[in-house]
């Protein structure tokens, strides 16, 4: 809040008073909490006899290299928004649902305004009951392959090993090699694109949780950490179709899912995204820059 301020600084009494919107339980709690963060946090006198808050020099130089690392990854974030919106339900995502999960993209405080710079890729669209709505103007094909065709391209075995959706058929059915070979690529890959139509198939068929399974793990790649929790994921329910048996649909999954959590509370990792110790592989240079705060 206090970065989007002019100068990054406020009277300490205007931020005592902005406690809820803050989240902070009580006015006098503020003060103390600049205290216990020095090295973030500076209180001055003002020529107008005011105390007020304001940011370290340390903190004005950390905030002025994420500003930089976000301008150098602006093209990756926008092509993020961009998949998302394809692989949405109707190709468009409320702009303030967007926002509320930027942190989880690495999408930057300011991106409402950046998207105004790609009016080839998006549009904002005026609900009649006030709320925006971001809009896909352009379909990319390039970018409508998902991260499971990537990786089945360099890997296949690795890949069908990923996921398993039983099929019941006889044991008995005289099919050749190749009949057979695409018969048993059913209980294994999510072969429907996520770049589809997939929320037009009947809501309890196999193809249905393989398109879900799918988006799932799409929108896991899109975001920095490769982890995401219930509560961001559902967020998206309308748009992914998901339905309220997203736990368990992971949790059949356990070779490429890993569920933290309880049902009511989780958070899910993509499993090949982390090694042995639980630390993640590839990392963002926004997830580097993260883990020096």
């Amino acid at each position: 809040f206090l970065s989007t301020q002019p100068k990054h600084a406020l009277r300490l009494d205007d931020v005592s008073k902005l406690y809820r919107e803050l989240g902070f339980p009580g006015g006098r709690k503020v003060s103390r909490f600049l205290q216990r963060h020095p090295t973030i946090f500076a209180t001055y006198h003002h020529a107008d006899n005011k105390m007020w808050v304001g940011f370290t020099e340390f903190m004005e130089e950390l905030l002025l290299e994420e500003k930089e690392i976000m301008n150098e990854m602006e093209s990756d974030r926008v092509n993020k928004v961009h998949k998302l919106l394809m692989m949405s339900k109707y190709k468009r995502i409320l702009l303030s649902k967007i926002h509320h999960c930027r942190l989880l993209f690495g999408i930057p405080d300011d991106f409402r305004d950046r998207v105004a710079k790609y009016p080839e890729f998006f549009r904002i669209v005026m609900e009649d009951d006030g709320k925006r709505i971001l809009e896909l103007v352009k379909w990319d094909p390039l970018l409508a392959v998902s991260a499971i065709e990537r990786e089945f391209l360099i890997d296949e075995d690795r890949v069908k090993k990923m996921f398993k959706f039983p099929v019941k058929y006889g044991k008995d059915l005289g099919l050749q090699y190749d009949e057979m070979k695409k018969l048993n690529s059913l209980n294994t890959l999510p072969m429907v694109s996520l770049y589809s139509d997939g929320w037009q198939f009947d809501l309890w068929s196999l193809e249905a949780e393989k398109y879900r399974v799918g988006v799932v793990h799409e929108f896991l790649r899109l975001t920095l950490e490769k982890r995401a929790s219930i509560h961001r994921i559902v967020e998206f329910k309308e748009e992914f179709s998901l339905t309220r048996q997203t736990y368990q649909m992971l949790k059949k999954q356990p070779q490429t899912f890993y569920l933290a959590g309880t049902e009511m509370n989780w958070d899910v990792f993509l499993k090949d995204a982390y090694d042995g110790d639980g630390v993640l592989i590839v990392k963002d240079p926004q997830v580097v820059f993260n883990d020096r705060l």
